[in-house]
């Protein structure tokens, strides 16, 4: 359910489950959070790139089907919280690359990684209040700090869809291609960073993200 490839300093994950809309049952939360404590620690491994199988979906969300059979500790409970990721502090850069709509919880690991390349039919949303749930991976936290509050308010309280070319005026993501040069897109924004030295990137990455939560005193 999770393909693996290495190209120089970047990996690849893909989650692989084309036929469900990539959509995260406990064997990809386990095997994301499994690869991402390997990677923290593979000090070859300097951007890490997250994608899904298909055209359709980078992910739909949580399973349902699974979450009915039981799978929600696996699901939730994996290394990193719900799809390995979502609670996750993890040090290096880590880029989304969304072949296809990113929904509910699949806009939840979307808005986990650090920087976004996304396809032209890719789709955005946050759908959780239209099945009497909450967002409870992130989301309503990570949302309105990438976005001004009420458009943040407006995508969490409505469940609609935003497309690429609005989230990509938003701010929320950061660039938007045609669907065949998704990967080479991606893999040259991962190729620049990778260019950088590997313990300055990950030091910028720390304080730009402490810097959310403190004043500019500290």
């Amino acid at each position: 359910v999770l393909l693996r490839e290495r190209q120089d300093s970047i990996e690849i994950l893909t989650i692989n489950r084309p036929e469900a809309r990539n959509a995260i049952n406990g064997a990809v939360s386990r095997g994301i959070g499994g690869a991402l404590d390997e990677l923290e620690q593979d000090d070859d491994c300097w951007v890490v790139i997250l994608t899904g199988a298909g055209d359709k979906a980078f992910s739909a969300g949580m399973d349902l089907k699974a979450f009915a059979a039981g799978e929600i500790a696996d699901i939730a409970g994996a290394s990193g919280g719900f799809g390995g990721i979502a609670r996750r502090n993890f040090p290096k850069p880590i880029i989304a690359a969304l072949n296809g709509s990113a929904l509910a919880g699949g806009c939840e690991i979307m808005l986990s990684c650090d920087l976004v390349v996304a396809v032209e039919e890719a789709k955005i949303a946050i759908t959780e209040v239209r099945r009497g749930l909450i967002a409870g991976a992130g989301g309503l936290i990570r949302l309105p700090r990438r976005l001004p509050q009420a458009i943040a308010l407006e995508l969490a309280l409505t469940g609609e869809p935003i497309d690429a070319q609005r989230a990509l005026a938003l701010g929320l993501i950061n660039r938007v291609v045609p669907a065949g040069r998704l990967m080479d897109e991606a893999l040259a924004l991962a190729e620049v960073i990778a260019g950088n030295a590997p313990l300055a990137v990950r030091t910028t990455k720390r304080v730009m993200k402490e810097a959310m939560e403190v004043d500019e005193d500290a």
